[in-house]
């Protein structure tokens, strides 16, 4: 890695035109603002039990859960709303495991 002095940098952006200024700010910043990298599964949706605030789903690995793919009941959090979802309806999802159960924190339908 280089390393440059401050003062260096700026007489360095000082002389570039003000458009490259700004694309070079844009490539830093871009990094920033994507996506955190969340993972999202892939699955079909088995059963649905809003009252209790779950859904069984048939899913295929959850990589940050180091799980493989099967079948089971997720807890669902307040911000996930399920409403429009039927069973069969195929979904991606993020889980987590939080105070020992498996809670799904994003949910959006799958084409």
């Amino acid at each position: 890695m280089y390393h440059c002095d401050r003062k260096f940098l700026m007489n360095f952006l000082q002389k570039l035109p003000p458009s490259s200024v700004l694309i070079l700010l844009c490539c830093i910043a871009l990094p920033a603002l994507a996506d955190t990298g969340k993972f999202m599964a892939e699955g079909v949706v088995r059963k649905l039990d809003p009252e209790n605030r779950k859904i069984t789903i048939k899913h295929g690995d959850i990589k940050n859960l180091q799980m493989l793919g099967m079948t089971m009941v997720f807890r669902l959090q307040e911000t996930v709303n399920i409403d429009k979802l039927l069973t069969g309806d195929k979904v991606l999802f993020h889980a987590e495991k939080i105070d020992g159960a498996f809670v799904i924190t994003d949910l959006q339908g799958s084409p």
